[in-house]
């Protein structure tokens, strides 16, 4: 007989609105204990000097949580010119001064070049790890070492504010894998200057953005109030791009015990229609239940993920 697990069974999504200086791994913490949930993890990391959007899945939700590491993501990040730091942020050493200052019009002319499919390095201090251990640590410890370039997708770059001639503000629309930092970084260089990092947001991942996050304090609330559900979102909240099929209790049972159902020829058009680069993903619901997430193949949707949800 296996071990009870600590906790309770809570399933939804958290679209928690991470406070400055807070680290991604405390912040699950935080609203596990709060939820007194079995289980829980974020779908990517926020560094403890950004603010703004971690969703945190909570029980069944950690089976879509591959889904948001794919999710297009929203930053807003000011850059500090004259002041390079070997961190590319605010709390790094120094290691270059400059008395250029970008006009905005030079910085808009910039930005195109870091726009569509690139290669982007990552910055040295970063959780990429080398040979074993994460490249911060190497680069507190002063080792040498090389990152590789990596193939990354920025979907769009502009200017959304200039307060003065030593910060801009920009607002990035990304795919996986982008570094704030090392665009900053790069947008310096390309503008003979010297900058970092001075202010970091993230408004958006996926379909988790500042129209539906909630804050640690405003949780914590409705927590002593009993009435935590209120800020925990539908385990399917973080499908919303993925094509969905109506199935009746038979078909829901077979998938439940991993088994394929075969599709009418007009659902399966249905479905193709709306798939798209590539994907054969679809969940399965019966009536309002996420049932499965599933992989459409000739004629036939194949269980992947099955969720135990009621």
């Amino acid at each position: 007989m296996g071990r009870k697990k600590k906790g309770d069974v809570v399933d939804g999504w958290v679209c928690l609105d991470k406070p400055f200086e807070m680290g991604s791994t405390e912040a699950v913490s935080r609203i596990r204990r709060l939820f007194n949930a079995q289980k829980a993890g974020h779908a990517g990391t926020l560094d403890p000097l950004a603010s703004g959007i971690l969703p945190i899945a909570l029980g069944e939700a950690t089976k879509t949580v591959p889904m948001m590491m794919e999710a297009q993501k929203v930053y807003r990040f000011t850059i500090n010119w004259g002041v390079s730091t070997d961190s590319v942020d605010r709390e790094g050493e120094i290691i270059g001064r400059s008395d250029v200052r970008p006009t905005v019009d030079q910085v808009k002319a910039a930005l195109p070049t870091f726009v569509g499919e690139i290669d982007q390095t990552p910055p040295r201090f970063s959780a990429i790890k080398v040979d074993g251990a994460r490249a911060y640590d190497l680069a507190r410890d002063g080792v040498e070492f090389e990152l590789q370039a990596r193939r990354v997708t920025i979907h769009s770059a502009e200017v959304s504010d200039a307060p003065d001639a030593d910060h801009v503000e920009l607002t990035i629309r990304t795919g996986k894998g982008v570094y704030v930092r090392s665009l900053a970084r790069d947008l310096a260089a390309a503008l003979g200057a010297e900058g970092h990092v001075s202010a970091l947001r993230r408004e958006r991942v996926g379909p988790f953005s500042t129209q539906n996050a909630v804050t640690l304090d405003s949780l914590e609330e409705m927590v002593h109030r009993g009435a935590a559900s209120e800020g925990l979102l539908a385990v399917a909240t973080a499908l919303d791009d993925i094509p969905e099929l109506a199935v009746n209790e038979q078909d829901a049972f077979s998938l439940r015990q991993g088994r394929p159902i075969v599709l009418l020829p007009r659902q399966v058009e249905t479905l193709k229609d709306r798939l798209t680069g590539g994907s054969r993903t679809v969940s399965a619901f019966q009536g309002q239940t996420l049932v499965a997430l599933c992989q459409l193949r000739a004629g036939r949707l194949e269980p992947d993920r099955v969720f135990n949800l009621s």
